[in-house]
């Protein structure tokens, strides 16, 4: 082993099936399908029997994902580490309206892809006490927990490398605790090994929210603990063209070894990694400052306040109590740079603090990861006082899984026209502007889109009993559920139209299906009540004979990576409405623009390069920029301002507060119609002028097919950059190798 390289840890990797995918990478997907076909089977028949392993809630985890597939791709040298989850991203039921939640039990006929590997078990500690010896520090007294490592290959595309997940599963020591024996408690005992082992049972189905529980903590101490021994294990046996193992030169440590930390969830590796160069290793304090620091880079995913982790000092020194003791002479350290160079500034000095004094003490994980990391990756939010360690990196996805796989007859349409080169290069897409304009090219990518939504409404149909009109506007919003993401919105224009078609039957629409789709947290009441509003009104628009095949509304159950591979292709309207300044990224907008969507969006997240690239004449922008959005907050933003001078909003927020989508309980929405106009953190009603307009215009260009084909023949053919081969490429140069 030359290099050990690219690491990424990360609490989550939302893989999606693997067959069909490693199959392509393969290039044998033709070839088994001809034979099964000679043995009498369907090979999508066999596809579905494949279980989705849905390690992640969304973004964070697909992305993931999408990197683990690029750096195969490039024949980098990279490892995925993170849990083998027994459950999954929960599998979400719509009963009466409403998301009930069911286990993921994705592992209940096993995994063929994985292999258990007993022989790299490794210990990890928990709670226990720090003790001062001749030596140094040591934590002593610990509840020891063992990691099974399972591993995953990862093929690149049509390149013979094959690299590794590396995914960990708690194991409980094998010696029972003596002290239920001595008292006779066989049972107990043997019921106390599931405690350790409840480590890596189940994924924590929350998205762009923190949840402090003391298991979450325990997970991430579990996953970054044992990686870094693996890493460690690797780093001592290679032998980087010498004959000999190097065994002790840490020097060499940050050439040979890159961190990734995949938002805050893997930060501990910061503390962890100094542990083992501190206590184990026995380096002076700056000398392990600096490897771990030219070692390890982080990736910020939000700005939400309410997302980023914050650990109490209380929760964190007791399950780890040396690692709490590391924390603080790092920020000591930290603080006084600060000191330097901003003399007696003291309040900045509170905010800049990895500890938190007010009110009960926390540790800024987030903090930490800046402070600890040689570069950040991420918004363009961030602080950027360094513009050396703050680089923006835009994300990206792979074209393999996001366009060859799930959209095979654009993929051969466009390999017609440009050769197969796009599949690893692809800025390539750009020679298909020249056909922009072209009538016989329109025509062959109409065709595929019309296709892929003939297939969709036969499943729509059979899955939801809704009849659904082929030449209708596909006008998809699919994504997890939250406020900031404004899929209120989107349900406030669908009843908008409705009420257009009712004073208006006789009047010329353009004829739309309004598709949503994504899972809530499990204790975000606000975002279920979106849901179950969102299928209350599709229940009213369905089953009106006045608006016939004109709108129609359905919302998809259980949304996940399968999913999205067959509806993206599908779409004509992708729907990115986030308000201005809250969505870090995105990459749900990229998979769109490369299927030959075009976007209705704000100015946020990835939107932004995206109208760059493509020019704003090829995508629908409206709404307030950050800006404005601040200027509003400044001001101080009064709803009723805009329920009141706009008759079409004031009707719409009457209907959902009196129970027009709710007769059976007139009451059931009456806190979202709250929320839109008392506490609405993320200006619906300032936006939703202007959001309509735009919907407008959207049906105005759909009725000139000539012009909506040549605007998304533009958006695939602008959407290279967003190849996360092009995104580890970036990094890889950043990180310095």
């Amino acid at each position: 082993m030359k290099n050990i390289k690219g690491l990424l840890l990360s609490l989550e990797f939302y893989m999606g099936r693997a067959l069909q995918n490693t199959m392509i990478n393969l290039g044998i997907q033709t070839s088994v399908d001809e034979a099964l076909y000679q043995l009498g089977l369907d090979i999508e028949e066999l596809e579905e029997l494949e279980a989705d392993a849905g390690l992640g809630n969304g973004g964070l985890g697909r992305l993931a994902a999408c990197f683990l597939d690029s750096m195969a791709t490039l024949g980098m040298a990279g490892y995925g580490y993170g849990i083998r989850y027994e459950y999954g991203i929960f599998a979400q039921k719509i009963i009466n309206g409403e998301q009930q939640e069911e286990p993921d039990d994705w592992l209940r006929y096993g995994n063929p892809w994985e292999t258990a590997r007993p022989e790299y078990m490794l210990p990890v500690n928990f709670y226990g006490h720090v003790i001062d010896t001749p030596e140094g520090k040591k934590w002593v007294n610990t509840q020891v927990v063992f990691a099974l490592p399972y591993d995953n290959p990862i093929p690149g595309y049509n390149n013979n490398v094959v690299n590794t997940l590396r995914l960990w599963s708690a194991k409980s020591p094998v010696d029972f605790n003596l002290k239920f024996f001595n008292d006779g408690d066989y049972i107990q005992a043997v019921l106390d090994r599931n405690l350790a082992e409840n480590i890596s049972r189940v994924l924590y189905p929350n998205d762009n929210f923190f949840e402090g529980k003391e298991l979450r903590l325990k997970q991430e101490y579990f996953m970054v603990a044992a990686t870094l021994q693996d890493i460690f294990r690797r780093f001592k046996s290679a032998k980087f063209g010498t004959r000999e193992p190097i065994r002790t030169d840490f020097e060499l440590f940050p050439d040979k070894v890159a961190i990734q930390l995949n938002d805050t969830h893997p930060s501990l590796a910061i503390p962890e990694l100094m542990r083992l160069l501190l206590d184990v290793e026995g380096l002076p304090w700056e000398k392990a400052w600096n490897i771990t620091v030219k070692s390890c880079a982080y990736t910020n995913h939000t700005v939400l306040p309410e997302a980023l982790e914050r650990w109490p000092v209380s929760t964190f020194g007791s399950i780890l109590p040396r690692h709490l003791e590391i924390i603080y002479h790092i920020n000591f350290l930290h603080l006084q740079d600060i000191q330097k160079k901003w003399p007696g500034d003291m309040d900045r000095m509170r905010r800049m603090s990895l500890v938190e004094e007010d009110g009960d003490k926390r540790i800024n994980m987030a903090y930490l990861s800046i402070v600890g990391s040689h570069v950040v990756n991420g918004v363009q939010g961030l602080l950027r006082d360094d513009p050396e360690k703050f680089q923006n990196k835009t994300n990206g996805i792979t074209p393999r899984r996001w366009l060859l796989l799930c959209n095979p007859a654009l993929s051969d349409l466009i390999c017609d026209k440009i050769g197969e080169e796009w599949t690893v290069h692809l800025d390539q897409l750009q020679k298909l502007k020249q056909w922009a304009k072209d009538g016989n090219f329109q025509r062959a990518v109409m065709k595929v889109k019309q296709e892929n939504k003939l297939r969709i409404a036969q499943y729509l149909e059979s899955e939801y009993g809704v009849k659904i009109n082929p030449a209708s506007m596909f006008d998809v919003h699919v994504k997890r559920i939250h406020e900031y993401k404004r899929q209120l919105l989107n349900i406030m224009h669908v009843i908008t139209l409705y009420n257009r078609i009712k004073k208006n039957p006789a009047a010329k629409v353009t004829a739309r299906t309004v598709i949503i789709g994504g899972k809530a947290a499990p204790g975000y009441h606000t975002a279920k009540k979106i849901i179950k509003l969102i299928n209350m009104v599709g229940n009213v628009v369905n089953n009106d004979p006045i608006v016939g095949d004109k709108l129609k509304v359905i919302f998809l159950e259980n949304y996940r990576v399968t999913l999205a591979e067959k509806i993206i292709p599908a779409t004509d309207l992708s729907e990115q409405i986030s308000t201005a300044g809250t969505e870090a990224s995105g990459t749900g907008n990229m998979k769109f623009q490369l299927n030959g969507a075009l976007t209705i969006g704000t100015l946020d997240g990835a939107n932004v390069e995206m109208a760059e690239e493509m020019g704003m004449e090829n995508i629908f922008i409206f709404g307030m920029n950050v800006e404005e959005v601040e200027a509003l907050q400044k001001k101080g933003y009064n709803a009723y301002d805009y329920y009141n001078s706009n008759p079409e909003l004031k009707q719409v927020v009457d209907q959902i507060q009196n129970g027009f989508f709710s007769p059976g309980n007139p009451d059931e929405f009456r806190d979202l119609a709250d929320i839109l106009l008392k506490y609405d953190r993320f200006f619906l009603l300032a936006d939703y002028e202007a959001y309509i307009k735009k919907q407008e215009e959207v049906n105005a260009v759909y009725q000139n097919q000539s012009k909506w084909l040549e605007m998304a023949i533009h958006n695939i053919a602008t959407s290279g950059k967003f190849s996360s081969d092009r995104s580890i490429i970036d990094t890889e140069e950043i990180s310095g190798g």
